[in-house]
């Protein structure tokens, strides 16, 4: 088995199996739209998703954001069953996580991957 990384918006990667925490919060730009979710690593946070653009109440976008923390965790499982190390980004277009092996991101290589979320 190949270790699972995640991708951040930052573009930077973190080990997965170092993850002590996923938060989400309300939206940093906006306090009336939006979420961010995070995953904490050794005490420092990394954002995965700031979604400025989210409306609603808060409770419906933390909602919304606790379905994609779900989402990530259940892309975090099924990336640790594969054999080569994976990668789980997240797609903001689709709304959802996507598995691709680091090989297919190294080599620009697109994937058809798995999909977790909306």
């Amino acid at each position: 088995m190949g270790d699972v990384w995640i991708r951040t918006i930052s573009q930077s990667l973190v080990r997965a199996d170092k993850v002590t925490e996923i938060a989400s919060t309300r939206g940093s730009v906006h306090e009336e739209q939006g979420y961010s979710l995070k995953v904490i690593v050794e005490g420092k946070a990394h954002f995965l998703i700031d979604n400025s653009d989210l409306l609603g109440s808060l409770a419906e976008r933390l909602e919304h954001a606790r379905h994609m923390e779900d989402a990530l965790l259940l892309a975090m499982d099924a990336a640790r069953d594969a054999e080569a190390s994976v990668v789980v980004c997240y797609e903001q277009d689709g709304e959802r996580w996507v598995l691709s092996t680091a090989s297919e991101l190294a080599g620009g290589l697109t994937s058809e991957g798995l999909g977790f979320g909306r």
